[in-house]
């Protein structure tokens, strides 16, 4: 991965000085991958939000349902923690920065089954993992995975590719997947703090935007019967909620199993949210229209949705 400077144009001040221009953003200071790690042809996807929201066991379980629809499908995680892909493969899987390390970091040493492992129904699983705790670049491991992707031409037969990111990091480093993705979603709670930080991270999806592919997708709610709160902060800013997963025990029950909702035992509600899946990915396979929303000042938002 290259973090060198992209050439800049210079914005003349009023007193005739010169400020340089930021590459994604005002006042950013953003990690620049290499312009010729390009996924491909496959539709890719990152999925952010609140940090325990829920983003895994969503990735995982979209994963699966474009897997149902025939797809070829590669998971991405980019979290220290490296479970993303714990659902799929019912164990926490080594990292690329763990296998990286283990060769000291020569690459080419590497085999494909080093770094990536087949979970259900065929969804090929990877974990980027991500630098020591107060170290380093979420944006550098998000770089190396991709690149070790392209060198071991995993890529090519690959029709679904879904980051899932940590948190609602969105500094330039773990907003990183967006330079590769052609929609961003977010994963939202219908309570403040989720859309707090889904106002957050859809100006990190604008700003990327501006230099990158990246669009807005829309909105998965997620561990919410009602969507009120949600759908009042979408019609301001101009956001769609896709999907709606309500707050159900056996998907707090899939998690402890190590498995995924389409393995869990059948009724009558969980078929509803294996459906609520297939649809949703269906519609992203299908092609959706960008969303240009507008984020809010922080102080709106408390007036919009706050306290009295």
């Amino acid at each position: 991965m290259s973090v060198a400077t992209v050439p800049f144009t210079d914005i003349k001040r009023a007193d005739g000085s010169t400020l340089p221009k930021r590459p994604d953003g005002d006042g950013s200071v953003q990690v620049q991958l290499d312009p010729n790690l390009k996924i491909g042809n496959a539709k890719v996807f990152a999925v952010y939000g609140k940090g325990g929201i829920g983003k895994s066991t969503t990735s995982s379980n979209l994963s699966v349902a474009f897997s149902k629809l025939g797809k070829r499908v590669l998971q991405i995680g980019c979290d220290p923690k490296h479970d993303s892909t714990f659902t799929l493969t019912k164990k926490l899987m080594p990292t690329v920065i763990d296998v990286l390390e283990s060769v000291d970091f020569h690459a080419e040493e590497l085999r494909v089954e080093d770094f990536v492992y087949q979970g259900y129904n065929g969804v090929m699983c990877v974990e980027a993992g991500g630098p020591p705790a107060g170290t380093g670049c979420g944006g550098y491991v998000v770089g190396q995975t991709v690149k070790l992707l392209k060198e071991h031409h995993l890529l090519e037969d690959t029709d679904v590719v879904i980051f899932d990111v940590l948190g609602d990091v969105v500094c330039g480093g773990f907003a990183a997947p967006l330079q590769h993705a052609d929609r961003a979603l977010i994963v939202t709670a219908n309570d403040f703090d989720s859309i707090f930080a889904m106002n957050r991270i859809v100006a990190a999806i604008q700003a990327k935007s501006k230099n990158y592919n990246v669009r807005l997708g829309g909105v998965i709610a997620n561990r919410s019967r009602e969507t009120d709160q949600i759908d009042k902060f979408n019609n301001v800013i101009g956001l769609k909620t896709m999907a709606q997963f309500p707050d159900l025990d056996v998907i707090r029950r899939s998690r402890l199993k190590k498995a995924t909702l389409f393995e869990m035992e059948d009724s009558p509600e969980l078929r509803a949210v294996q459906d609520e899946y297939l649809r949703l990915a269906a519609k992203l396979w299908a092609g959706t229209d960008p969303l240009h929303a507008m984020p809010m000042k922080d102080r709106d938002i408390f007036d919009l949705l706050g306290f009295d």
